[in-house]
């Protein structure tokens, strides 16, 4: 087969492979999840029509800096720090974010954490009306969480067993939030990468626009939407 032929060939056979992908919506990387390429089949349209909840887990930095301020090989303190549980809530339709920084993931730390994102949105005149979480004990079997779930006048959804992209725009926060905060840059302790933590938040809801959001900020989107489902 001389080379004009096996061109046309080729083309002939990859045609129809696109012509799948963009029958089913796939044929952009846009449509796909960065971290798991899980495609993105929902955008809820109204905010707090569901909001999304998770926890990163990070290692204190011990006091004198880690090894990504001192140094490998630099003497850096072997004792171990202990960990920092950083709660997150994602409104689904305006990306909008709420985040606290608590000592463990416990149920009741969770329904505490609840209680805080419910009246951040309602202070924006938004109702929590669904909760998607991972199948945690600290979420499904916490009484705690249940009262919380039910002071807000919220319905839980659980996602299904081993699918964490359902849940994956929280996995997209908690990537972001290490790029650009957690990890952004060297810290000399502890305290002050926490320090750091909601001037970051504040900058992603009021001056970090979204492709998704049409350029918009997420607090641009919900302020535009909000009237929809105010307290």
């Amino acid at each position: 087969m001389d080379r004009t032929a096996w061109r046309r060939s080729s083309t002939c056979r990859a045609r129809p492979i696109g012509d799948v992908l963009r029958r089913h919506g796939l044929s952009r990387l846009a449509d796909r999840d960065r971290p798991t390429g899980i495609p993105i089949r929902y955008v809820r349209k109204r905010p707090g029509e569901l909001l999304h909840i998770d926890v990163k887990k990070l290692g204190r930095i011990p006091d004198g800096g880690g090894h990504r301020f001192r140094g490998r090989g630099c003497g850096t303190p072997r004792a171990h720090a202990g960990y920092d549980f950083i709660h997150q809530a994602i409104d689904d339709a305006s990306r909008v974010a709420y985040v606290a920084v608590f000592d463990d993931e416990r149920g009741p730390t969770c329904a505490a954490f609840l209680r805080q994102a419910g009246a951040f949105f309602a202070r924006l005149g938004v109702r929590i009306e669904r909760v998607m979480t991972d199948n945690a004990l600290n979420y499904r079997r916490s009484r705690d969480f249940s009262e919380a779930m039910v002071e807000l006048g919220s319905r839980h959804k659980p996602i299904k067993p081993f699918q964490p992209w359902v849940n994956g725009k929280s996995e997209r926060f908690n990537r972001t939030m290490a790029e650009e905060w957690a990890y952004a840059r060297p810290y000399a302790s502890n305290a002050e990468r926490l320090a750091a933590l909601q001037p970051w938040v504040y900058d992603y809801n009021h001056r970090r626009p979204h492709t998704a959001l049409g350029g918009l900020t997420p607090m641009q989107f919900l302020v535009n939407n909000v009237s929809v489902n105010h307290i």
